[in-house]
C-alpha cells in the first residue's frame, strides 16, 4: 500500500504558519549558505522522487502554487530550485475542495467527495507514494484523520509566538531520523505510533 508523506516547514514553537498564515520565517533574511540551501533542496527533491502524486488543499491550489512551479520548472533553468520545480510540475496533483470544480495547474485535479474514503482508495493504487504539502488547514484534516503515514518536518530556527498548528489533538509520534543543517534548520521524520504498542 502507498504511503502519504507529509512535509511541512515549522517553527520551534509548533507553529506552521503566523496567526494570519505568514510564512516569511521559513527563509530569514540575509545571505543564504548555499551548502545549506542544496541540503534542504536535495532532501525536497529526494522526497518528491518517491512519490507520484501531490495532495493540495483548496487554498494551497488556489493561491497560485502549481503556477509559480510551473514558471519555475519551464522558465528558470538557473534556478537552484528547478529539479524540484519539475517533479512538482510532472506530478499527478489532486486539490480538494467542497465547492470549486476546477483550478488552475497542470496536471491537476480536484475531488470534491469524502477526504478519507478518496484519500484511503489512492493509497490503494498502484504507484509510487503520495505528498502533501499543505496548507495548514487541509493537513491538519489529513492529520485529525490518522490520514498520515510519515511526517516530514522542517524544524526552523525561529518561534513567532503564536500561529496555527496542524496538530488539534494528542499525537504519538515516534522520531525515525534527524538531519541538521549548519544554518539551523533539522528535518526530522515521524512515524504515528500507535495506541497500546
Amino acid at each position: 500500500m502507498r504511503k502519504l508523506k507529509l512535509q511541512m516547514q515549522m517553527t520551534i514553537d509548533g507553529f506552521v504558519a503566523g496567526p494570519n498564515g505568514e510564512n516569511d520565517w521559513v527563509f530569514l533574511p540575509g545571505k543564504q549558505d548555499p551548502e545549506v540551501l542544496k541540503q534542504i533542496i536535495d532532501f525536497g527533491v529526494g522526497l518528491a522522487a518517491d512519490c507520484d502524486t501531490l495532495l493540495l488543499g483548496r487554498k494551497l491550489a488556489a493561491s497560485g502554487f502549481c503556477t509559480y512551479w510551473e514558471d519555475v520548472a519551464d522558465n528558470q533553468p538557473g534556478n537552484p530550485w528547478n529539479p524540484l520545480a519539475k517533479l512538482i510540475a510532472n506530478h499527478r496533483k489532486i486539490a480538494f475542495s467542497s465547492n470549486e470544480a476546477s483550478l488552475p495547474g497542470r496536471n491537476l485535479k480536484v475531488e470534491n467527495g469524502d477526504l478519507a474514503t478518496i484519500v484511503q482508495a489512492l493509497k490503494e493504487q498502484p504507484g509510487k507514494d503520495i505528498l502533501v504539502y499543505g496548507g495548514a488547514g487541509f493537513v491538519s484534516a489529513l492529520v485529525s484523520l490518522n490520514l498520515i503515514d510519515e511526517y516530514y518536518i522542517v524544524v526552523n530556527p525561529v518561534a513567532i509566538g503564536t500561529g496555527i498548528s496542524i496538530f488539534k489533538e494528542r499525537k504519538i509520534l515516534k522520531l525515525e531520523s534527524s538531519l541538521a543543517s549548519k544554518g539551523g534548520k533539522v528535518i526530522n521524520k515521524y512515524v504515528p505510533v500507535s495506541v497500546g504498542s
